[in-house]
């Protein structure tokens, strides 16, 4: 029993260091950077556009080795029976035989009207847009993060503004009860705060639901787990860096947007890639210029070879000649030959050095007629190159379009947030001076609760507005190029 106890209570090291790591990583904090790396590590879209860079990069290196020769190896081996042409001495033959043939061929485009090479820059060009693509994903998901940051923010700005409500109506009530039994107030004016600590309790409850849904919200742009243990960091709003709005005037903006949004400079490769594309499709109609060359050699085993040797007999081939005094004309004749058995084919590496063969050479392609894809191609390529300019054009209008109303909205929230702060300490003052009146009796419950009810308000605009204004600069930030940062 004692041995049991002991290792009943006996502690795992590795366990301890799971929990410990366990509770660590659910007491870790999330800031927008945090948020942000997380996102751009596990979105979808991102992953997508990073799969889409990586084929145009292969894409780019697989058309500069088209501009290298190419070579090719083959072999073949086959039986043979029948009436065949032997592949070696190419005459006609009954006799069965194996075969077998090796041959290595190159060739090389050595003039093409540089199509290979626009082709190539093309695709260079394709890479580098690519590559704008995939930082656009990444910005826009950045500033969407952001935003939905923000709004978290201010929901649990809103929640704590709404605790802090409805303790201060918990604590009236206490007082007011205790002045109402005492006989100094009537039951009325504990009733009233009764019914303000009810509408309190609600609007904490809304405000604590819109925090956790907001939350979840932010979860679900990161793909986070909704399950995973999420503790927000919440910086004070009014710590958070912004610009100076004079710096950020539209024009200003609009002029370094252009240098540095990637949405512009994507759009700027396409243009130059589709440039390429109609330059490689204008030299491919021309003539091409390619030289070529190959080695090749044959082995043929045959089975059943005649042989035949000469008898010392001759025939007559039934041509002549004159002997050179032109005197005298003779039959030409040719020895004849009896068979004798078989011959066996010659050794495989014999065979191959007596039939080696090369070739090189020089070929000119001329494309006369092929339906009329090259000429369609080409006014194809020529129309993409309008149709991108005018996208490009149409994008940088959206983006200053986009500037300007970014811009002022900016300027309308910093002016709500000023009359914000004016209302907020109005509110204040009105409710601090009602506070003193009603502690001596000089006000009604209803009248106080008035009062606090406008001070509530007025710390929810309030928030609201500095919250609105910061998004609305940092939009402008995005915009400059700079990025977001809280």
């Amino acid at each position: 029993m004692a041995y049991f106890c002991s290792m009943r209570y006996k502690f795992n090291p590795f366990l301890i260091l799971v929990i410990v790591g366990m509770q660590a990583n659910a007491q870790q904090k999330w800031d927008l950077r945090k948020c942000v790396d997380y996102a751009l590590e596990n979105n979808i879209s991102i992953k997508q556009t990073d799969v889409q860079a990586r084929l145009a990069k292969l894409q780019l290196y697989q058309n500069k080795l088209g501009q290298y020769p190419n070579a090719s190896f083959s072999g073949n081996a086959s039986y043979n029976s029948g009436r065949t042409q032997n592949p070696t001495t190419f005459g006609l033959s009954t006799e069965s035989y194996f075969s077998s043939g090796l041959q290595l061929q190159s060739s090389v485009e050595i003039f093409n009207w540089y199509s290979k090479r626009n082709t190539i820059a093309a695709s260079q060009w394709e890479f580098q847009a690519a590559m704008a693509s995939s930082e656009k994903i990444r910005n826009d998901i950045a500033l969407t993060i952001a935003n939905v940051y923000l709004q978290v923010l201010l929901a649990k700005e809103q929640e704590n503004i709404a605790g802090v409500q409805l303790q201060q109506s918990q604590s009236q009530l206490i007082n007011t009860r205790k002045l109402v039994n005492a006989g100094s107030l009537p039951e009325l004016n504990a009733a009233e705060l009764e019914a303000q600590v009810a509408r309190d309790s609600s609007a904490y409850i809304s405000a604590k639901g819109n925090s956790e849904q907001n939350l979840l919200n932010l979860k679900a742009y990161m793909a986070l787990d909704a399950a995973s243990p999420f503790e927000l960091e919440v910086p004070a709003v009014e710590k958070i860096p912004i610009d100076d709005i004079a710096s950020l005037q539209p024009e200003v903006v609009y002029a370094s947007a252009i240098a540095n949004l990637p949405q512009q400079r994507f759009n700027d490769f396409k243009l130059k890639a589709a440039e390429r594309t109609m330059a490689a499709a204008r030299g491919s109609m021309y003539p091409t210029i390619s030289a070529f060359g190959s080695l090749g050699s044959r082995y043929v085993n045959a089975f059943n070879v005649p042989g035949s040797v000469p008898n010392g007999q001759f025939s007559k081939t039934g041509l002549t000649v004159r002997d050179p005094t032109g005197t005298f004309l003779y039959d030409v004749v040719t020895p004849t030959f009896i068979q004798s058995g078989t011959v066996k084919s010659d050794a495989f590496f014999s065979q191959l050095n007596r039939n080696f063969n090369q070739a090189v050479g020089i070929s000119l392609n001329v494309p006369i007629f092929n339906g009329g894809n090259l000429k369609i191609a080409y006014e194809r390529s020529k129309l993409n190159i309008q149709n991108l300019q005018l996208q490009q054009t149409a994008d940088n209008q959206k983006t200053k379009q986009d500037i300007y109303q970014a811009y002022n909205a900016a300027m309308v929230a910093l002016e709500k947030f000023n009359a914000g702060k004016k209302s907020l300490e109005t509110a204040q003052r009105s409710y601090d001076f009602s506070q003193k009146r009603y502690n001596v009796g000089m006000l009604t419950t209803l009248e106080l609760v008035t009062n606090e009810n406008n001070l509530f308000r007025a710390k929810l605009e309030n928030v609201l507005n500095q919250f609105d204004y910061v998004f609305k600069m940092k939009v402008l930030e995005f915009y400059k190029g700079k990025g977001i940062k809280l």
